[in-house]
């Protein structure tokens, strides 16, 4: 038997501007996307043109390649895995490239993110009406390949009804705009002789059937659902006067909305745009104790002019509860609600908005089937969405095997049906013991209903096709749509026939074939696709590795499942205009491989298929691992909470202590004693430091960037300084002022600054001198760390025993109490007790502030404007608002907060010469520009140490603690 030749991959690589990917690290980062799916690839690419997708296309076709269209590869129904080579559009296609004011459409490339076009639409009163849940990431590519619809589907249509006309590139290679064509110029078409030619011909000859125009009208889903992706389009095709419809103009964008890049690859794509909603808005909250009660009230409210009909149960709701940055976005919720509906009403005046709402109240309260109906307003309607939209992620933050399962999501229905139709799903699931998750577009007549499964065992992936295939039917019954936005991928595709009828689909297969003779786009979706039960992200019944930690992984039942977590929603891929600061160097790179997503699918596949007795002995995984900047807000962010950092402290330590720690990862991790030491002889420490030769030799020998300026250690006498102080009745009470080694050694005046502002409001210090161990954690010294940790605890819980606040000044230390000391095996209820009593000292006047102990009058009323970058931690394990209330205590400061990510520098990270660059393009994103705009009188508040060293090199200009500001601020200063 002969074996098959190599793929000669080098040619096509050497041939593209773009760049070609064949290795294992690049294939097992695109095996999977946001379904429960896993296909490795057998490459990826990235296009810089059209010139290179036609290049790919032909190579594909020539080898017989599939070719994988993807954008943010957030896909539901694995729409976006396969075994040929994965195209990745969202790196470069990513270009507005013209806007018709006159026509009020817009002509991208597929890579432009959805809010991110919007935005840039906004100041011409025009946006993209169609709004996935993942619209801070999503790209109009992707949306058009789904045909993708979301929360505002109920007023502005879905993708498919904004499209107007699509560039692409057809199987062949040759170029074809698709757009509205009168019928002369639709049989014009036909007469080409070429592939378009013969698209056109085939088209009309299969169309005009009357046969298959009957089958079409009689088996695809009901017309009135809007929300319609079962197959290919045929049915919208068939409303133009060619096929006896009543549309003048045919437009194969149409067919072309929804395919799932099976018939064509697209490069351009133009949009109708519609005006701004009407800018006064209200939503109404309707509560629930049974969802069937929940149910009944749809269709009652829908007859209502709602911009937003959308739906959340107690599963959902119960997600948010333990979500660190949804937790407050629950602020509406009354009592625990079976269900509850989100109806927005919207008008251009206040008067026009109270008589929708009177309405619509007056509707709920005839029904009588809630038990409570709060009305929110501007930001509170903005909070209860992203509620609602942080859905889907936090689905996968349940602990262990069992996960809501993607498979029957996706069903809609009339309206008219939704009750019946959920009665019906409801007793299947009550067959199966299920406890279903329902959520998503009541309005549309679409939830999304997920099973609870264990996808690793045998008996939960039979259950995975037997409820699969029995809600088929169920649909089908209602004549509804098996997929109603989220597309037919590999987990549907195979129910196209029972839901459409076998003669329709073979309409589809030659409709496929007549696009796409070859077969080598998205091979296996839609037609002739996958089994749904196959390639599974996991091997069924397998035996799971046992891998050893130092951390406590224990809340996620290991590490490995500590990566599963992330279900590849992909909300790590917004950028740095989508507000947050999850994976800053992704916001730098734009690749994959630098998100939470992509760094836990790495750690997932290397845990799972090493066969190394240390299983974290991986280059891969030290490649995806190198640009985290352990910035935590994955912790907070990432609905699944798959917090990096800690992943990567627990790599590092394992890597290491197979290959050994380097010189320089011991100079930082050791940082303390070093500055220790030069703080006893600051003026000869500096000296040698500011000496450029001396200066640059250490940087040379140590692997620290030659740009990159060091700082100085000092040496100051805390204790005699409080000492000094005269002694205060403490009527307001006694605190531990926690002198960190960042605050005791290089920060000596912010340290300064805290005795004098505590001490002038009226509080008894006592001062606690600790290495907190973050130099340690963050290089992988875990050991060192843990010991540190064990030394703080038996130390503090003195304190804590007798509720003394631990208030500290440098976030990444005194947070370390609340978040890695959790990891270290140590008495739990003592980590607790220090968790809860360790405090920033914003955390801490903020505190005192609500309780009256600290107001404006200790303040000066002179005029001063603030503005605050927060740090990494301080944004993922508290909140920014402490500070923001602490500066505003001066009556005539101006606070604002800028909205940046993470500054870039990030502890050693910014300091090593091989990501020195990256740091600073980093900060070069959002917080350098807004520095340097402020002008010269403004204050730079910045209570990171890293945060006010990178501030310095990159824009020369001071940044304060923000205590130092305050304490500047008090009347006797």
């Amino acid at each position: 038997m002969t074996s098959l030749p190599a793929i000669p991959f080098h040619e096509i690589a050497q041939s593209l501007d773009g760049s070609f990917h064949s290795d294992i690290l690049t294939r097992n980062l695109y095996a999977t996307d946001a379904s429960v799916y896993r296909k490795i690839p057998s490459a990826v690419a990235f296009p810089k043109n059209t010139e290179d997708l036609r290049k790919l296309i032909r190579f594909s076709a020539k080898h017989q390649l599939g070719i994988i269209p993807r954008t943010a590869g957030t896909s539901l129904a694995g729409q976006c895995v396969g075994e040929g080579i994965v195209v990745d559009v969202s790196k470069h296609f990513t270009k507005i490239l013209d806007l018709d004011l006159t026509k009020k459409q817009v002509t991208v490339q597929p890579g432009v993110i959805r809010d991110e076009l919007n935005s840039y639409l906004q100041e011409h009163g025009l946006f993209f009406g169609p709004n996935t849940s993942t619209s801070n990431r999503c790209m109009i590519g992707g949306m058009v390949g789904n045909n993708s619809s979301g929360t505002t589907s109920i007023q502005y249509g879905v993708t498919r009804d904004k499209v107007v006309a699509l560039k692409t590139v057809l199987s062949d290679g040759t170029e074809v705009e698709f757009r509205k064509l009168k019928a002369e110029e639709f049989h014009g078409k036909t007469t080409l002789d070429s592939l378009e030619g013969n698209i056109y011909k085939e088209l009309y000859n299969l169309l005009s059937d009357k046969e298959i125009q009957s089958n079409i009208r009689k088996e695809f889903p009901k017309e009135s659902i809007h929300r319609r992706n079962t197959g290919y389009a045929l049915d919208s095709l068939l409303r133009h006067e060619l096929f006896l419809g009543a549309e003048p103009e045919i437009n194969l964008c149409q067919l072309l909305s929804g395919s799932e890049g099976t018939l064509a690859f697209t490069t351009e794509i133009t949009l109708q745009l519609d005006p701004l909603p009407p800018a006064k808005s209200a939503m109404v909250v309707t509560h629930y104790s049974t969802l069937e009660a929940c149910l009944a009230d749809v269709a009652p409210v829908m007859k209502h002019q709602l911009h937003t009909c959308e739906m959340m149960d107690k599963v959902i709701l119960d997600c948010t509860k333990h979500n660190k940055t949804h937790q407050a976005n629950r602020f509406f919720v009354e009592g625990d609600p079976a269900a509850l509906l989100m109806l927005e009403v919207r008008s251009e005046t206040e008067e026009g908005l109270d008589r929708l709402l009177l309405e619509l109240t007056a509707t709920i309260e005839a029904s009588a089937k809630s038990y409570a109906n709060p009305v929110l307003y501007g930001d509170q309607i903005k909070s209860a969405l992203e509620l609602r939209k942080a859905g889907l992620g936090l689905l996968g933050n349940m602990v262990g095997d069992r996960k809501a399962v993607a498979c029957i999501e996706d069903t809609a229905v009339a309206l008219e049906d939704l009750k019946d139709f959920i009665g019906e799903f409801s007793e299947i699931m009550r067959q199966y013991k299920q406890e279903a998750v329902y959520y998503a577009h009541a309005g549309a007549g679409e939830l999304h209903l997920r099973p609870i499964l264990n996808l690793k065992q045998k008996e939960d992936v039979k259950l995975f096709r037997k409820i699969t295939t029995e809600v088929a039917h169920l649909t089908k019954k209602y004549r509804g749509s098996f997929s109603g936005e989220h597309g037919d991928g590999i987990v549907r595709a195979e129910f196209i026939p029972l839901m459409i009828g076998e003669e329709n689909y073979k309409v589809l297969r030659k409709v496929k074939s007549v696009f796409d003779p070859l077969n080598i786009f998205n091979p296996g979706k839609i037609v002739d696709p996958y089994p749904m039960d196959t390639s599974l992200r996991y091997e069924v019944d397998r035996e799971e590795p046992q891998i050893e930690t130092l951390l406590d992984f224990s809340d996620s039942e290991g590490i490995l499942k500590a990566a599963e977590k992330c279900n590849g929603s992909g909300d790590c891929r917004k950028t740095e205009h989508a507000g947050g600061g999850m994976c800053p160097s992704y916001h730098a790179t734009r690749n994959e491989k630098d998100t939470t997503r992509g760094r836990a699918n790495v750690l997932r596949e290397i845990l799972t298929h090493n066969d190394k007795e240390n299983k974290f002995d991986a280059e891969e995984l030290k490649e995806v691992f190198d640009l985290c900047l352990s910035c935590k807000a994955c912790g907070s962010e990432c609905p699944s909470n798959v917090d990096v950092a800690t992943l990567k402290s627990e790599f590092s330590y394992q890597y290491q202590e197979k290959h050994g720690y380097s010189m320089r990862s011991r100079l930082f991790a050791h940082n303390t004693k070093a500055n220790k030491w030069a703080s006893r002889f600051p003026n000869l420490s500096s000296a040698v430091l500011t000496n450029r030769f001396i200066g640059q030799l250490i940087k040379k020998a140590s692997g620290i960037a030659e740009e990159r300026s060091i700082p100085l250690a000092k040496k100051f006498d805390f204790a005699g300084y409080l000492k000094a102080k005269t002694p205060t009745d403490s009527a307001k009470g006694k605190l531990v002022l926690f002198i960190d080694e960042f605050t005791r050694y290089l920060d000596t005046e912010v340290g300064k600054d805290a005795i004098d502002l505590l001490h002038s409001l009226g509080y008894e210090i006592e001062l606690y001198f600790g290495e907190s161990g973050r130099t340690y954690i963050s290089k992988g010294f875990l050991r060192q760390a843990q010991a540190l940790a064990k030394t703080n605890l038996a130390a503090l819980s003195a304190y804590t025993e007798k509720n003394i606040p631990i208030v500290g000044l440098e976030p990444s230390a005194i947070l370390s109490f609340r978040d890695e000391y959790h990891r270290f095996h140590l008495d739990k209820a003592k980590v607790n007790s220090l968790s809860a009593g360790s405090m920033l000292i914003e955390e801490f006047i903020s505190r005192e502030i609500d309780k009256g102990k600290i107001t404006h009058e200790d303040f000066t009323l002179d005029s001063k404007t603030v503005k605050i970058h927060g740090h990494c931690h301080q944004k993922s394990l508290s909140n920014q608002k402490v500070t923001f209330d602490m500066l505003n205590l001066p009556l005539n400061y101006k606070v604002t907060i800028i909205p940046s990510g993470c500054c870039g520098m990030a502890g050693s990270f910014g300091y090593e010469k091989e990501h020195y660059a990256l740091s600073m393009q980093i900060g070069d994103l959002k917080l350098f520009p807004s520095v340097k705009k402020a002008d010269k009188e403004t204050l730079i508040a910045a209570n990171g140490t890293s945060c006010r060293h990178q501030i310095k090199d990159g824009t020369h200009r001071d940044s304060y603690h923000p205590v130092s500001i305050l304490n500047r601020a008090l009347k006797n200063s």
